[in-house]
């Protein structure tokens, strides 16, 4: 469903979904997004252990460590590491272009995609992976994640996601 604005621009649900963050709510995720950015590698090391410990099926898509069981093993593996930076830099996209709402939904567009056409991962993943960020976000950064607003705008900022990725995944016949 579309809208038009009030100076003629149509306003997609994509940019609506994004706009449901207030702005307020993004400067916090920013704000705390810089704190897990400085230590970015170690930051997805833990949530890509975390999801394949918790959901052993997600390794599946993974053929360069889907074989490992042991989470120090992942650590040391150096595509375990290029894809948790990975995974960390595409969250760092989201979290840089917060205040763009067409630049969330083209870059969520783009991973969705990919993610569906390429590598053929059931969308349901990116809801697991958005609370195992939170999850690990909240026990390594407990100063920065503890107060119930900061966690509530990254629980917004993980539904946009899913929101977007679902909905593109449907777009392409998936769901």
């Amino acid at each position: 469903m579309e809208r038009v604005q009030a100076n003629g621009e149509v306003f997609g649900q994509q940019q609506a979904e994004a706009a449901l963050l207030s702005d307020q709510e993004k400067d916090m995720l920013q704000d705390t997004w810089a704190v897990v950015f400085q230590n970015s590698e170690a930051a997805g090391v833990a949530v890509l252990t975390r999801l394949f410990v918790k959901f052993p099926s997600s390794k599946k898509y993974f053929k360069d460590f889907q074989h490992m069981e042991d989470p120090e093993e992942m650590a040391q593996s150096t595509q375990f590491r290029k894809h948790a930076v990975r995974v960390i830099n595409g969250i760092n996209t989201l979290v840089e272009n917060i205040h763009d709402a067409t630049k969330v939904a083209s870059v969520l567009k783009l991973v969705a995609k990919a993610h569906a056409l390429r590598h053929k991962v059931d969308p349901v993943y990116f809801k697991i992976i958005g609370g195992v960020i939170l999850e690990v976000l909240l026990e390594a950064f407990p100063d920065t994640f503890h107060p119930a607003e900061v966690q509530g705008a990254w629980s917004k900022l993980m539904g946009v996601l899913y929101t977007h990725v679902t909905r593109v995944y449907a777009e392409l016949g998936w769901v």
